[in-house]
């Protein structure tokens, strides 16, 4: 990947980060910080990826937490791994039992659509396996700032306010008690620029650190969850948590103009961006602000999306192989679709066969794109009390509809929206990226490595650049800084187009990109939230 950035027209003002010995980049600048002290101590890439990842479930509680699931990539030696720690469905949940309380579709919040947290295995699992430092050693900076607390960030301190007001109005049971004592204990959601602290989510850390996870799983904090789920009526129970285990997968792939573009497999949405890749990669794209070239990436995210909703779920539960949905001759059949006018999307027939985001590079050529949720911000608004585990609310996304491919299933993994992404090329890592926010992310990550292939932008202005978010049928959103006639001209093709006046809803992205050469990093983060770049 070349450095030389400087004289392309579409430059973004701000300048990327340039380094040599580390580099993290993620959301929040403690976070950063944290991560990158650790390579400072003698930690690698991944030892500063799980640092920076259990920091950021205390300094960036509106969109992860130690009960959610993560994804990672991990370069190490010449060779990309993925490791994919989403949970399963709890095994006494069924379509029945939850339609039985009254549900015709997942209740977004509450213990229903609880599933096995995976976060804190991953930790555990990538610090077992390529770690340098103990995990003890490595959670130390998310410790601290749970029990001395930290001051609040602008973008953080709006969203938290933002979930309070919500949950204050809608969610009146004991069994979200633990959420308001935990996140809101003066009676308010704390405000830019004050200091929060959570000692039982220290503690908790603490257990994790010491046991390398299995107090989580098959210890004193699995008996708290479990108990307090069978409190009231859930389906999370400790035999769920103690059968659980990440799975270490292999990673898939495009070839997208000479560069490899990684993704987690199904379950993870990955494949979405990779189908509407395949899909571009046979047009020719000249100009970045071009209608042509806006109109075709729409379209092309709406056929993905198609396809990726109809046969994304648990990989053991899917109709269609990956192999099919990314061979050639599928992608060559949804290009067809793509014409003059905007279309509403239908699935094809392939051949048979809430969310924080960081990323960590080393001197050693070590690299790591880490993603971990607890999906819409706050997850299920259930923490369970006396340790501030705050639990995800995945199971959403299960439809309740017996024919569906992502039907609710017990022990079923469910369409996952969480994504890494990593670049390679030549068989050299070029390195990773992201960009967090629900469905968003595979489109984001389109944006992203097209500003960065086709229209050779610095991870900074591949990052600040407009965006554009497709919604549903032929609604899209834009940026306000999109340009208006450029919207105007989509707008005439047969999109309709809304102009979004919060950028919060297009995803908050980071990147760092390594010279094979010389080793110099290159990174950029997201002026979409409170990121940074921290660098050594």
């Amino acid at each position: 990947m070349s450095f030389n950035y400087l004289n392309n027209p579409y430059a973004s003002k701000r300048m990327a980060t340039i380094s040599r010995k580390g580099m993290v980049a993620t959301g929040q600048p403690l976070a950063a910080q944290a991560g990158l002290d650790i390579l400072k101590k003698g930690g690698n890439a991944i030892d500063a990826a799980i640092a920076t990842a259990a920091c950021l479930t205390v300094v960036e509680p509106t969109a992860n937490g130690i009960g959610g699931d993560a994804f990672a990539l991990v370069w190490t030696k010449g060779e990309l791994h993925g490791l994919n720690a989403s949970g399963p469905a709890p095994k006494g949940i069924s379509i029945e039992a939850v339609k039985e309380r009254g549900f015709e579709e997942m209740p977004k919040h509450g213990l229903i659509p609880v599933t096995v947290p995976g976060a804190p295995s991953a930790w555990a699992a990538l610090s077992k396996r390529f770690g340098r430092l103990p995990l003890s050693e490595v959670l130390k900076p998310a410790i601290d700032y749970a029990e001395n607390g930290y001051p609040l960030s602008p973008i953080l301190g709006k969203y938290w306010g933002y979930a309070y007001k919500i949950f204050k109005r809608k969610f009146t049971g004991d069994e979200y008690k633990g959420w308001f004592d935990t996140f809101a204990p003066q009676g308010r959601a704390p405000e830019i620029g004050e200091m929060w602290s959570s000692k039982n989510h220290a503690s908790t850390l603490r257990s994790i650190g010491e046991t390398n996870s299995e107090s989580f799983y098959r210890g004193e904090l699995a008996e708290k969850i479990g108990s307090y789920s069978k409190q009231y009526n859930g389906f999370l129970s400790a035999d769920d948590l103690a059968e659980y285990a990440p799975e270490w997968v292999q990673p898939i792939s495009v070839n997208y103009r000479g560069y490899d573009v990684w993704e987690i497999p199904p379950n993870g949405q990955g494949l979405v961006a990779l189908l509407a890749l395949n899909t571009l990669k046979g047009f020719e794209f000249n100009q970045k602000e071009s209608v042509e070239t806006y109109h075709r990436q729409i379209e092309a995210m709406k056929l993905a999306f198609a396809d990726g909703k109809k046969y994304i779920t648990d990989p053991r539960e899917m109709s269609a192989s990956v192999e099919g949905l990314l061979s050639e001759e599928f992608a060559s059949t949804r290009s067809r679709f793509i014409g003059e006018e905007a279309i509403l999307p239908e699935p094809g027939t392939p051949p048979k066969g809430g969310t924080v985001y960081l990323a960590t590079a080393d001197e050693e050529g070590n690299m790591v794109s880490y993603i971990q949720s607890n999906y819409m911000g706050f997850g299920s608004c259930i923490v369970v009390p006396g340790t501030g585990i705050a639990l995800q609310n995945r199971g959403a996304d299960f439809s309740l509809d017996s024919t569906h491919e992502n039907s609710l299933k017990p022990g079923k993994k469910t369409y996952h929206t969480i994504i890494p992404g990593f670049l390679t090329k030549g068989g050299e890592a070029v390195g990773p990226f992201g960009v967090m926010g629900g469905y968003m992310q595979p489109q984001g990550h389109l944006q992203v490595v097209m500003n960065t292939i086709d229209f050779h932008l610095n991870p900074q202005a591949a990052l600040d650049a407009p965006r554009w978010q497709w919604i549903e049928g032929k609604k899209v959103l834009v940026e306000h800084s999109f340009p208006q006639h450029i919207a105007q001209a989509l707008a005439s093709k047969g999109h309709d187009i809304e102009v979004a006046l919060d950028s919060g809803g297009f995803g908050r992205g980071q990147i760092i990109w390594r010279n094979p050469i010389t080793g110099v990093l290159m990174g950029g983060t997201e002026q979409r939230t409170d990121g940074a770049v921290a660098a050594w």
